[in-house]
C-alpha cells in the first residue's frame, strides 16, 4: 500500500500535464427569477439555473487510477470514461453584487442541503427551493451550487441524480461480488422491502440485482444467499430459512412476483429488529466517479469561460472568485473523503476548493467501493458494520498502534499543495454515537491530536445530529426514543462559522481558535467518567417522562476486516468478507464531560446552554422493544427543569428550577442579552442573529424550549 501511494504521489509531482478530466458540455434547461423575484438587500434578486453537466475522465491518468473499477468502465471514442450530473444553481441576478464566493453544497442522498441549515424560517419542501425564509445566504451574496454525485440515488421528490457507468469485464461479462444489506421495517410490519431498505436509505436507493433470483440455488463455491434477524447489533443472528423468503414482491394472495430489486418475506419484517441479507450481486456502478465529478465541476465553474461547444459558464468566474465546499452528515463525510483521496487537485494541478466545511461528519464515506453503499451511515445499533471508520481518522498525520499504519486525512493534498482551509463542525451526538473523538485525539485516547494550521474544529456542545422540531412530542414514548429529543438549534452557530470560513479564504482573516472538549483539561473523558446527574421521572408541564438512564455507553470501534481487496486506509476497494471480521483491539471513544445540569462543558456552548431551560444531551436511548434499547439513532435528549424549587424537591431532582435561575422575566432577558453579547465577541454568533434572539426573549419571555 505504501509503495502504491508513493507511485501515485510521485506521478502527481511530475507536473500537471494536459488536462484530461473535464466538463465537456453544459446544458442549461431553465433560467428564471428565484423566489418570485424577491430582492435580498444590497444584493438584489436571485436567479435559479438548472440543467446538466457532462464530463469525462482519462482512466489512465494518475489522478483517476484510484477510482475503483475505472478500468472496467465503458469508454468513448477518445478512450475516456463519461458521466453526467444534474446541476442546480442559485446566483445573484447581478453577479457584480455577489460576494465572489461559489458555495458548493454536497447533496445528502440526492437532496438539497445547506439551504435550510443557513436560511431561517424556510417553508415547504427544500428540494423545490420555493421559499428563501429570511434569505440569509442570498443577502450575503453567495452563489449556491448543487450537483449530483451519488450514483445509486433513485429519482423522485426532487432528488438530483448522478449517472455513473456500470463496470463490466473486458469480455462483456458482468462483474459480481458479495453484498450485505441491513433491512429495517418502518413504523409497521411489511412483507416486501427494497434490497437496500436501511434506516437511511429506505426506498430511495437503487439496489444491486442478485446474480440469480432463486435464493435457494447454490452458486459457485457453494455460496447461497442468507437472511438473518437479530434484536440488536450485538445480538445473535437467527437464520431465516431459504424457503421462507424470495427475491421479489409479495402479492396480496400470498404469491411472489420475481423482482431483482426487492425481497419478499411473507411472515413480515417487524420494526425494531435488524434483518441482514447477504447475497451475490452483479453490475456495480463506478460510484467513485462522484468524486471526479465534484472535482471537475468545481474546476470548470471556478475558471472556465465556456464548455467545448461555447456554452458560457453559468456562474461568475475568474481569479477573484473563491470556492467553498460544504456538506452535512453523509455529504460532510463525502467532503472529508474527497480531500483524503486527493480530489481537491484538478488535473492541471490547481486547488479546486479554497475552503471546506464538513458538518456533523465524523469518519469517511464508502463511495469508492465496488458494490458500495454510500447511503449507509453509522450507529451503535444501525449500520454499525459498514465501512467508513478506518484509520486515519484525524486531519494531522498519526500512527495507529493497532494496525501500524501512519497517515492523516491531509496527506495527499499536502504533497500537491492543494489542501483547503477547513472548518470542521460537529454536534455532541457525533462524539457519543459517531466516534468523532477519534478526529480529535490519538487512536487510543491518551492525548489530544495536533491540529494542522489550515484546520479549525468546533464541537457544538449538547446538540443532536439535527435539531428536533419544536414543539416537542408530548406523550411517551417519544417516537422511537425514551426521552424527548433535543431541539437545540445550531443554525446561528453555523451561520457564524460559514462567515468565518468565507472571511478566511476570501479576506485572509483567521477564524477563532478551535473550540472542542479536550483530554488535557478534563472536558473529554471516558464514558464511565462522566458525572451525569440522576434525573428522576417527572411530569413537568403535564408531560410524563421516565427517569433518565445514563448507561455510560458509546459506539465501539475495532478494526473491521472486509477482505484483502479492501484498502482500509482509503476506504476503497473490493469487499469480499461479509459480515466483516472484527479485530479484538478497540479504539478509544471519548465523550464530553458535563456540568451539574448534565450539559456539556467543552465546545461551543451556545445561547441555549448559557441560559438553559433544561438539560440538553447528545444521546438518547431507544424505547423498549426497539433495537435492544441502545442509542436512539441520531437523537439527543431534552429534559426540562422543574418550574419551582418545591416541584423539583418533591421528586428529588438535583437541578435548580426555572424560578431559582430566573426569578423575574427581566432577569431572564438580561441573561440572554449578556450571553448573546459574549457569543458575538467570541465570533460564534452574528450581531444580526443576536438581535433576533434577544428580541424573541423580550417578546415571548421564558421559553419552554428553543
Amino acid at each position: 500500500m505504501h509503495r502504491w501511494l508513493a507511485l501515485v504521489l510521485g506521478a502527481l509531482l511530475l507536473g500537471p500535464g494536459p488536462a484530461a478530466a473535464r466538463i465537456t458540455r453544459i446544458e442549461i434547461t431553465h433560467v428564471a427569477p428565484a423566489f418570485g423575484g424577491r430582492s435580498f438587500g444590497a444584493v438584489g434578486p436571485s436567479e435559479r439555473v438548472t440543467g446538466e453537466a457532462y464530463g469525462e475522465v482519462d482512466p489512465a491518468s494518475p489522478a483517476n487510477v484510484l477510482i475503483q473499477d475505472i478500468a472496467l468502465a465503458p469508454r468513448n471514442a477518445r478512450g475516456m470514461v463519461e458521466y453526467r450530473t444534474d446541476i442546480d444553481i442559485l446566483r445573484p441576478a447581478d453577479p457584480a453584487r455577489g460576494n465572489r464566493v461559489l458555495f458548493f453544497n454536497i447533496l445528502n442522498r440526492g437532496n438539497h442541503g445547506g439551504f435550510a441549515l443557513f436560511n431561517a424560517d424556510v417553508q415547504g419542501a427544500v428540494n423545490r427551493l420555493e421559499d428563501a425564509g429570511d434569505g440569509w445566504l442570498q443577502r450575503q451574496g453567495y452563489t449556491s451550487i448543487w450537483f449530483g454525485w451519488q450514483g445509486d440515488v433513485l429519482p423522485g421528490d426532487g432528488r438530483m441524480l448522478f449517472h455513473a457507468p456500470v463496470a463490466r469485464h473486458a469480455d462483456g461479462s458482468p462483474v459480481t461480488g458479495v453484498v450485505r444489506s441491513e433491512l429495517l421495517a418502518g413504523a409497521r410490519p411489511v412483507s416486501t422491502l427494497n434490497l437496500s431498505s436501511g434506516w437511511f436509505t429506505g426506498m430511495t436507493h437503487e439496489s444491486y440485482p442478485p446474480v440469480n433470483l432463486d435464493n435457494r440455488a447454490r452458486l459457485s463455491g457453494g455460496f447461497r444467499p442468507s437472511l438473518t434477524v437479530r434484536t440488536s447489533e450485538a445480538g445473535p443472528r437467527i437464520p431465516i430459512a431459504s424457503a421462507a423468503w424470495r427475491f421479489g414482491r409479495c402479492t396480496a394472495d400470498g404469491g411472489v412476483i420475481p423482482d431483482a430489486q426487492h425481497i419478499c418475506y411473507p411472515a413480515g419484517f417487524r420494526p425494531g429488529l435488524i434483518y441482514e441479507l447477504i447475497y451475490r450481486a452483479r453490475d456495480p456502478k463506478v460510484l467513485g466517479l462522484g468524486f471526479a465529478a465534484a472535482r471537475d465541476l468545481g474546476a470548470f465553474l471556478r475558471a472556465a469561460a465556456a464548455d467545448d461547444a461555447g456554452t458560457p459558464n453559468p456562474v461568475a468566474h475568474g481569479p477573484a472568485i473563491r470556492t467553498l465546499l460544504m456538506g452535512t452528515s453523509q455529504s460532510g463525510r463525502m467532503v472529508r473523503t474527497l480531500i483524503h483521496l486527493g480530489f481537491n487537485r484538478s488535473e492541471d494541478g490547481r486547488r479546486v476548493f479554497d475552503g471546506a466545511l464538513p458538518h456533523i461528519a465524523a469518519g469517511r464515506l464508502p463511495l469508492n467501493v465496488r458494490f458500495g453503499q454510500p447511503g449507509r451511515a453509522w450507529g451503535q445499533q444501525i449500520d454499525h458494520l459498514y465501512p467508513g471508520y478506518e484509520f486515519p481518522f484525524a486531519y494531522a498525520t498519526q500512527t495507529d498502534p493497532i494496525t501500524g499504519h501512519t497517515g492523516g486525512i491531509l496527506d495527499r493534498c499536502r504533497v500537491s499543495d492543494t489542501c483547503p482551509r477547513i472548518i470542521h463542525a460537529a454536534t455532541a451526538l457525533e462524539l457519543w454515537a459517531g466516534r468523532a473523538s477519534l478526529d480529535l485525539t490519538d487512536p487510543l485516547g491518551r492525548r489530544d491530536a495536533a491540529e494542522p494550521a489550515n484546520v479549525r474544529s468546533y464541537i457544538m456542545a449538547s446538540t443532536q445530529h439535527g435539531p428536533a422540531a419544536f414543539p416537542l412530542p408530548r406523550r411517551h414514548p417519544f417516537g422511537d426514543c425514551e426521552q424527548q429529543p433535543n431541539p437545540n438549534r445550531r443554525k446561528w452557530t453555523m451561520r457564524a462559522l460559514l462567515s468565518d470560513l468565507t472571511e478566511w479564504v476570501r479576506d485572509g482573516r483567521a477564524p477563532p481558535a478551535s473550540r472542542v472538549p479536550r483530554i488535557a483539561d478534563g472536558t473529554l473523558v471516558r464514558a464511565d467518567a462522566v458525572r451525569f446527574p440522576e434525573i428522576p421521572a417527572n411530569d413537568y408541564g403535564g408531560i410524563a417522562r421516565p427517569a433518565v438512564r445514563y448507561l455510560a455507553a458509546t459506539n465501539p470501534l475495532g478494526v473491521l476486516d472486509f477482505g484483502q481487496g479492501f484498502r482500509a486506509v482509503d476506504t476503497s476497494g473490493v469487499i469480499t468478507v461479509e459480515p466483516p471480521r472484527i479485530g479484538r483491539a478497540r479504539y478509544a471513544i471519548m465523550v464530553p464531560q458535563v456540568d451539574a445540569d448534565g450539559i456539556d462543558i467543552g465546545g461551543i456552548r451556545d445561547l441555549y446552554l448559557r441560559v438553559p431551560v433544561g438539560t440538553y444531551t447528545g444521546w438518547n436511548n431507544f424505547r423498549a422493544g426497539m433495537f435492544g434499547g441502545g442509542f436512539c439513532g441520531l437523537s439527543g435528549s431534552f429534559i426540562p427543569f422543574a418550574p419551582t424549587r418545591a416541584a423539583r424537591e418533591a421528586i428529588g431532582d438535583p437541578r435548580l428550577s426555572l424560578a431559582e435561575r430566573y426569578p423575574t422575566p427581566e432577569a431572564y432577558v438580561g441573561d440572554i442579552r449578556r450571553a448573546a453579547a459574549a457569543l458575538v465577541a467570541e465570533r460564534f454568533l452574528l450581531p444580526e442573529d443576536a438581535d433576533r434572539l434577544v428580541g424573541e426573549a423580550e417578546a415571548h419571555g421564558l421559553r419552554a424550549g428553543p
